[in-house]
This record gives structure tokens, sequence and C-alpha cells, in this order.
């Protein structure tokens, strides 16, 4: 199975930091965001996969790209560790890439990857949104395409005050932590919407999903909508995720997972929760 990964927003929300670097280029703790999403393709057993890229994205490409003088001088410098970890980025996968010349939606930006999917079921992963699990979230998508032949994408409860930011979902539960969709709202309000259960940037869905985005008319915000051609598959299934999620698109939650995950690092652990104390102690 392939993967698209949409990376051409502007990420506006994060200006002025983005004004001249890719928001999926901003650092969670040690590492791009989007280098963590590229992982989880890896570890859910993918190694072929486009990201729709869009104007002033060039850092992506040279991040997974070689770099030879880079690795020269760390080389003559001795530091081989550094030199191991700074190869395996380039080696992580083939990764391929494909420009949306228009600001048209996340619609629009993953219709761009027809071609390069062709006719096979496909992986689509959020640039902007990172998991973590005991299984990767795109695997758990995957298991459940093969069980029910028919695409299938990731959800979470949200609470009510976060209901309009997200796409949300109605649906029977057919297993645990899994639903049959009926119906799908693009950032409904709140009384308004048909559950909590909001879509979360993971989803495994047939290749019928580009003739739909074909003829998928403009929609909330003036954008073709992946929302909207979903809710015109004839089957598709909603997992509850069994992990964590985060979502990198607000500066507040950005730097509420960076601190998460330097935390969990054994590294930075102690010094940097001696640090968060002094600082709380020094604010109350």
């Amino acid at each position: 199975m392939k993967a698209v990964i949409p990376a051409a927003g502007l990420g506006t929300r994060f200006l002025p930091s983005t004004k001249a670097q890719p928001k999926e280029m901003l650092p969670v703790y040690d590492k791009p965001t989007i280098q963590y999403v590229i992982e989880e393709a890896v570890a859910s057993g993918i190694d072929d996969i486009l990201i729709v890229t869009g104007k002033g994205k060039r850092q992506i490409e040279d991040h997974f790209d070689r770099s030879f003088e880079l690795e020269h001088n760390l080389r003559e410098k001795g530091k081989i560790d550094t030199l191991k970890d700074v190869k395996a980025i380039s080696d992580l996968a083939d990764i391929y890439y494909v420009r949306q010349k228009k600001q048209k939606g996340l619609g629009d930006a993953i219709y761009q990857a027809r071609k390069h999917i062709g006719d096979e079921p496909f992986a689509v992963l959020l640039g902007d949104t990172i998991t973590k699990g005991d299984i990767p979230c795109t695997k758990s998508l995957i298991n459940i395409y093969n069980k029910y032949n028919a695409s299938a994408i990731a959800v979470e409860a949200v609470p009510s005050e976060k209901v309009e930011r997200y796409g949300i979902i109605s649906g029977n539960e057919i297993e645990k932590n899994v639903y049959k969709i009926d119906r799908l709202v693009e950032k409904p309000l709140v009384d308004e919407a048909p559950s909590n259960l909001a879509i979360m940037g993971r989803y495994v869905l047939d290749s019928d999903i580009f003739d739909l985005l074909k003829d998928t008319e403009p929609g909330f915000g003036g954008e073709i909508q992946l929302t909207d051609a979903l809710s015109n598959l004839s089957q598709i299934y909603g997992h509850i995720f069994n992990g964590s999620s985060y979502d990198i698109g607000n500066r507040f939650e950005w730097l509420k997972t960076s601190i998460e995950f330097a935390l969990n690092d054994d590294e930075s652990h102690d010094e940097l929760l001696k640090y968060l104390t002094e600082i709380c102690k020094c604010n109350h």
C-alpha cells in the first residue's frame, strides 16, 4: 500500500514562524513534525510515500534527501551516532512529491495523488497530526480495511468546545471501537453536530475516492472538502484509535506536544521536569 501526505497548507496559524518555512518542518522536540508522520507510515508497512506540497515547501524535500556535505562533516568530526541518524532520514522510504498548484482544500490536495496511486487502496496521513500507540494508527486502519474491504478513518471523542474544528461522524458501533459510519459533517456547529466523534487525520481509502473528489463542489470555506467526498462512499468505517493523537495545527497544542515528548525522553526528562517545577513555583 502507498501513502499520501498532504502538506500544501500555508500554516497561517503559525505565522510569522511559517513565513519562510513549512509548518510541517516545525520541530516537535527533536524532529520535524512530518518526520514523525513518515515514521508512522513506515512502521505500518508502507515504503512508497507521496507528499503533496505547495509553494515554499522545498525544505521538506531537502530534509529527506541526502546531505553529502553534512555527512562528510560529521564523519570528519567523529560524530558517528549523529551521522547514522542523519543518513537514516534519507533511507526511511521511497518519497515522491507533487505540487498542489492552487490552495483549493484537502480534498483537492489528495486528488493530486491520483496518478501516483492508480486503482489501489491507499493511506492518507495528515502532516500536522502525530499519533503514538502500540500498534501504529495507520496499521490499525489497514487491518480494518482488509477485514471489511471498505475505507476506514480514525476518529476520537472530543470535548464539545472543539467540535467545530473537525469533521464529525455518526454511526453504529459494530465491534469495539469500530463504527459503520452513516454521516459525516465538516466542522459543524456544536448544536448541529451528529456526535462528538471527530476525524483525526488518518485514513485508508479506496481509489474510488478520486472520482468522488473530481465531482465534489467547494464546500466549507469555499474549499473542496475530503469529508464531503467521503460522505458519498458506499461504505466507510470509523475506528477509535487505541493510543494518543497530537494535533499540531495550532501553537498551543504544538507546544504541549513538544513538552510531553521531551518529558518522555530519558536524556531530557529530569532536567526539564526540574525546570518546569521551578517555573511553576515562580509563577504561583
